[in-house]
C-alpha cells in the first residue's frame, strides 16, 4: 500500500501530539519561486481549511523562517499577531502562541509545520522536541510537499 501525502502529515500530527501536543497543527507548502504558500493539512478543517494558496509575505517572520530557516517561537499573541492577520480566530480557538517549523530540503524551506497553543506552551524543551520530530519525518515530509499543486483543488 502506497503512502499518501496526507499519511505523511497524519503521521507528523500524531507524533506531535505525544510530544507534547498543541490545540492547532498545520502544514504549509511554499512555492517560493512564485511567492506562494498553501495550507496542505489541517487538525482544525472548519476554522482552518485546506484551501487555497495566499501570497507569501515580505517580513520579519518570513526572513527568518523562509529565508533563514530558523524557527519561529511566540509564546504571547502580542509577539505574532503583527505577523498572523488572523489572530483574532487563533485567539478564539484557545490559542495564544505559536510555533512555525521551516521544512529544509537541503538549503531551500519547501514547507512549514505550525503548531498553535495556550499562552506559554512552547517551552524550550518542547520547542527541541517538535523540532526533531520534524526532522525526523523529514525526508517525507519534502517528499509530501514536492507533491502539492500550487493552484487548484488538492
Amino acid at each position: 500500500m502506497s503512502v499518501t501525502r496526507d499519511d505523511v502529515f497524519a503521521a507528523l500530527h500524531r507524533a506531535t501530539a505525544a510530544a507534547g501536543g498543541a490545540r492547532l497543527f498545520t502544514v504549509t507548502a511554499l512555492d517560493r519561486r512564485a511567492g506562494l504558500a498553501r495550507r496542505v493539512w489541517s487538525s482544525h478543517p472548519v476554522e482552518y481549511p485546506v484551501s487555497g494558496v495566499k501570497p507569501l509575505r515580505h517580513d520579519a517572520w518570513s526572513a527568518q523562517v523562509i529565508e533563514r530557516g530558523e524557527t519561529f517561537v511566540a509564546n504571547a499573541t502580542p509577539a505574532f499577531a503583527p505577523y498572523f492577520p488572523d489572530h483574532a480566530l487563533i485567539n478564539a480557538l484557545g490559542c495564544g502562541a505559536a510555533l512555525n517549523i521551516p521544512v529544509p530540503d537541503g538549503t531551500l524551506v519547501v514547507g512549514t509545520v505550525n503548531l498553535l497553543d495556550v499562552e506559554g506552551h512552547f517551552t524550550s524543551a518542547r520547542v527541541v522536541r517538535f523540532e526533531a520530530l520534524v526532522m525526523l519525518h523529514r525526508s517525507a515530509l519534502v517528499a509530501a510537499l514536492a507533491r502539492v499543486a500550487m493552484a487548484g483543488p488538492l
